[in-house]
């Protein structure tokens, strides 16, 4: 185990030999951690927080600590992060509330970057990219292979579909589409699908043409929400059925 002589960990935490603990880190009482992970230095992991494998944590980052919300009573919640994440410098993760269902999660293969910030009760799903200063309140579920871009602030009880690109600099206050564009720079709409992002997922060019067929009768035609669901229900495929079954169960309505 490679252990920094300025590093503070506490007993009871559970640290692998396969690890590396950087200058003036700590890590407290309750901390499992997984196989190979690295903190740089000035790493500060807290409170019941289990973190998966390969992780690798760069300085001043703050993960599992107290939630930012004034009804927390120092209830044993928890934080659970899955393997091979990139967490930059001054990223905050903290832990879930008794009232948002005790915790808080992040998935596998997530770069988050400088200043990010999560909070309690977030769910964050597996490969998804959280811009500098991206800002997540409580309960706010990301799925998976989403981009939430710089300085965007994300409402409480938001969730952002999978694939989805959020432009940096936007208010989310929404929940965004699956397979979206969605830009303050179009004044907070959704603009379209994410045609290069599905590329580079390897969709075939037929899965997103079908995208492309059910967003523009949801955002182009002057149908309604209701009757550009009833023709996009007669469209075909599984991208398409899970655009609307995501419209379907939104309680805070959609950015279109």
């Amino acid at each position: 185990m490679s252990i920094h002589p300025s590093a503070v960990i506490a007993e009871g935490a559970v640290v692998p030999d396969s690890c590396e603990v950087g200058p003036f880190s700590t890590i407290g009482p309750d901390v499992v951690l997984g196989e190979n992970c690295r903190l740089i230095s000035h790493v500060v992991l807290d409170g019941r927080t289990h973190i998966g494998a390969r992780n690798v944590f760069y300085p001043f980052c703050a993960v599992g600590m107290a939630p930012q919300d004034l009804k927390y009573g120092g209830e044993p919640t928890q934080t659970d992060i899955g393997d091979d994440n990139t967490i930059r410098e001054s990223v905050t993760i903290t832990r879930g509330t008794v009232g948002g269902g005790g915790i808080t999660r992040v998935g596998s293969k997530n770069l988050l970057m400088t200043a990010v910030h999560i909070g309690h009760d977030c769910i964050v799903g597996n490969g998804c990219i959280l811009a500098n200063a991206a800002t997540l309140a409580g309960h706010v579920i990301i799925e998976d292979f989403a981009t939430v871009g710089a300085f965007s602030p994300v409402h409480q009880f938001c969730t952002v579909g999978k694939y989805a690109f959020i432009g940096g600099g936007t208010i989310v206050t929404q929940d965004v589409l699956p397979f979206s564009k969605t830009s303050a720079r179009r004044e907070n709409k959704a603009f379209g699908v994410n045609s290069i992002g599905l590329e580079r997922r390897g969709f075939s060019a037929e899965r997103i043409k079908a995208l492309q067929r059910a967003f523009r009768l949801l955002l182009v035609s002057k149908m309604n929400t209701t009757q550009a669901l009833e023709k996009i229900r007669e469209l075909e495929g599984e991208d398409v059925a899970m655009l609307v079954k995501f419209i379907e169960r939104s309680k805070r309505g959609v950015i279109k």
